[in-house]
């Protein structure tokens, strides 16, 4: 593709290879370096900018017309408020629209400006996803300069130092500081986010890699008091809580960096015999801890409507997934039994112990893209802390 940049362009998105796409610069000033993947999702991009999960990434949104809910200060993910902790740009095929949403505060590109995420719109969003699914998802820079003066030699230099995702620990990052609890349950329609009961059922203490809300959310739905700790928390601390049970979060990063870490404390945890509950990062080091692989994946899975087959129930739930890389399914090892798995490539997508209280999935039952085929994971986790009792 030909580096002259045409007339009013304003934005770029530098490939490793060369390669430029070119289009209007959207929300934030400046340029920034990451993992170009593709969410299919019709919906709820407020929420995938704001997931941790997606940190080092910059997001490529497939439906053509993003913006029209606008956004709020509700529908954020992410517990910190950094966009260095979540999405570090987005791709749009056309500008964002305006708002017409009663929830909305905020325009979409007005939002992004505030928390620092780069945009870009105007580009063919069909062939990047065509390229990524052919090629795997590339290292890139977007930047955005109203002037539309780029040095394209220093971005995609830039895009080619950058060493990716394998081998990163991003998780350190993502997680808070300090425990702390929360408090708040599952959006009504009539009532907003609800609050816990005085007297909680169970004690769940979090494990947080990078943690979205609407998990601590679902836990509160179902009678959890829930502290959350930060990733780094030995067994030894969490289990000095008494918990009744254990959440491994989902986060962003390679789940074997986190793993090296993290995967001495699981397994201790698993050990204990306490129910765990492993999200989506969380599952990935689950795995680990139990003896198997993660590997890395060549585009990902990234959307809010794929299926899978609960494996224990014969049922199919359509859920959102937000990851790149994947439990080798083939590396299973004995007592682990494969509970879920993808209908688009067979990827192994949940797993369980069969004599202890563990279990953990590779999607996100808390983003309700069903809206709610995923939320009985939470009333299994539950269940096996009644058990427990």
């Amino acid at each position: 593709m030909s580096r002259d940049l045409l007339p009013g362009v304003t934005g770029v998105l530098v490939l490793a290879d060369g390669t430029v796409l070119q289009g209007v610069g959207v929300g934030a000033v400046g340029d920034a370096v990451g993992e170009v993947c593709f969410n299919t999702a019709m919906t709820g991009y407020q929420e995938i900018l704001t997931d941790p999960s997606y940190m080092a990434q910059i997001v490529a949104f497939t439906f053509p017309h993003v913006g029209n809910v606008g956004t709020n200060v509700e529908d954020i993910e992410q517990m910190s408020g950094s966009a260095e902790t979540a999405a570090r740009g987005a791709i749009f095929r056309d500008v964002p629209t305006r708002p017409a949403n009663w929830r909305a505060d905020a325009d979409l590109e007005t939002w992004m400006t505030r928390r620092g995420v780069i945009g870009l719109a105007g580009v063919d969003t069909r062939a990047l996803t065509r390229r990524i699914r052919e090629q795997g998802m590339p290292h890139a820079v977007i930047a955005h300069n109203p002037d539309g003066q780029f040095d394209l030699d220093a971005l995609q230099a830039k895009a080619r130092a950058w060493n990716g995702l394998v081998g990163l620990d991003l998780a350190k990052d993502a997680s808070c500081l300090q425990p702390f609890t929360y408090d708040e349950g599952l959006w009504d329609w009539n009532g907003g986010y609800a609050k816990a009961g005085d007297k909680p059922k169970y004690e769940v203490v979090v494990v947080d890699y990078g943690v979205k809300r609407n998990i601590l959310r679902g836990l509160v739905s179902v009678g959890a008091r829930v502290t959350v700790v930060p990733a780094k928390t030995t067994a030894e601390e969490i289990l000095a809580r008494n918990p009744d049970g254990v959440l491994l979060s989902n986060g962003p990063g390679d789940p074997a960096a986190t793993g090296e870490y993290a995967v001495p404390e699981i397994r201790k945890l698993v050990e204990s015999g306490k129910p765990v509950f492993g999200i989506c990062l969380g599952h990935q080091m689950l795995s680990l801890a139990l003896g198997a692989k993660t590997v890395k994946m060549e585009q990902g899975h990234h959307g809010a409507n794929h299926p899978v087959k609960d494996l224990t129930t014969g049922k199919v739930e359509i859920v959102s997934m937000n990851h790149g890389f994947t439990v080798d399914r083939d590396s299973l090892p004995e007592p682990v039994v494969e509970t879920h798995v993808s209908l688009f490539d067979g990827t192994n997508a949940g797993l369980a112990l069969k004599d202890r209280p563990v279990f953990s999935v590779q999607h996100h039952p808390e983003a309700s893209p069903g809206p709610t085929d995923s939320l009985y994971l939470f009333e299994r986790f539950a269940g096996l802390m009644d058990q427990a009792k």
